[in-house]
């Protein structure tokens, strides 16, 4: 079967969507398939940009010699094919979850509103065309239900090279491997140090999206004077990143309404508990407080006692990565499972 997969594309911007992409595209391969990425290029600025590809991949053509297409993101799954499969990483958020949060733009902008319905509604038209939707998370299911009326499966995306997570020991840091940006939360966890009794030290990895954050967390973390607990590693190699992982204490992630994040599964396939947010979004579906990591409320003073709780009790942090790992073992996320669904 021919099979393109719909997916966009912001310049020089890589992340878990691309790795997912290519992922699919590798499943597919394997099992006889001929597949493909079509990427739309992404400008959500200005707002008529986004008004502009909407139309744009609604005017696309690509019947010919394509069997099924598979529709990750906004707005590519607006491609019009008769036989249509989506498996849905976020919508444009900002028209929808983010709307009136600090991590929104559209509604700033001259006609945000309008843009936002349209995005709503185009969204809705294409989506309801389908009977089987998936999602990759519970969290985007929910989203779609409440925002579109629309209903639809979580299938979760394994982790890439998931056999090569394992387990070393727990050394004297929490590693956070993310992208640099607020929605991660790095200002948050800078000033739950300054609160936190226990010498801990965290361990960042990951590009910034802008220096400016990047130099602002920096400004933080010294005149809080906890820079000497922090050390910022940037881009990282795959190994350098299973080794960080293996040799953790414990992983700590503070996104706010993650989509998924694979973050939490590497975690956990390297027996590590995972120290998050309530309102974590997609994280909070693996994590389970005191069971496979600990889940403190969206402060800095609560985040703090966890820190200083897995911290002062290396038989809990231990404890909690071992369960960790048998709950994402148990819960069998596999390429085979996804594909069988898509298609």
């Amino acid at each position: 079967m021919n099979i393109l997969i719909l997916n966009t594309q912001v310049p020089f911007c890589y992340g878990g969507a691309e790795v997912l992409a290519e992922d699919l595209v590798a499943a597919l391969l394997e099992q006889g398939h001929n597949a493909e990425i079509m990427t739309i290029p992404f400008k959500w600025y200005p707002q008529e940009s986004l008004v502009n590809h909407i139309l744009a991949c609604k005017l696309l053509d690509i019947d010919s010699s394509v069997d099924k297409v598979i529709g990750l993101k906004f707005p590519a799954w607006l491609v019009n094919h008769p036989n249509k499969s989506y498996w849905i990483l976020h919508q444009h958020r900002t028209a929808y979850d983010l709307w009136n949060t600090q991590f929104s733009d559209l509604n700033h902008m001259p006609d945000g509103k309008q843009v936002r319905n349209l995005i709503r509604r185009e969204d809705t038209a294409s989506l309801s065309q389908e009977k089987n939707i998936y999602t990759i998370s519970n969290t985007v299911s929910e989203r779609l239900l409440q925002y579109n009326g629309i209903s639809s499966e979580a299938l979760y995306p394994p982790p890439r090279n998931i056999e090569h997570f394992y387990c070393g020991e727990y050394n004297d840091y929490f590693y956070f491997p993310s992208r640099i940006n607020p929605i991660k939360r790095q200002e948050l966890v800078i000033e739950a140090l300054a609160h936190t009794q226990e010498p801990v030290k965290i361990v960042f990895s990951g590009k910034a999206d802008s220096d400016d954050y990047f130099q602002q967390l920096k400004q933080q973390a010294s005149s809080l004077g906890v820079e000497h607990q922090i050390t910022w590693l940037g881009h990282i190699s795959e190994q350098e990143k299973f080794e960080l992982y293996a040799n953790a204490l414990m992983v700590l992630f503070t996104p706010y309404q993650e989509d998924y994040g694979y973050i939490t599964p590497e975690a956990m396939f390297s027996s590590k508990g995972v120290i998050t947010l309530e309102d974590a979004g997609g994280a909070i579906e693996f994590v389970k407080d005191q069971q496979t990591g600990l889940v403190a409320k969206a402060d800095a003073i609560d985040l703090a006692a966890k820190l200083d709780q897995a911290w002062s009790d290396r038989a809990l942090a231990k404890q909690l990565g071992n369960h960790a790992k048998t709950m994402v073992e148990a819960m069998d996320i596999n390429w085979a499972k996804v594909i069988e669904a898509l298609l």
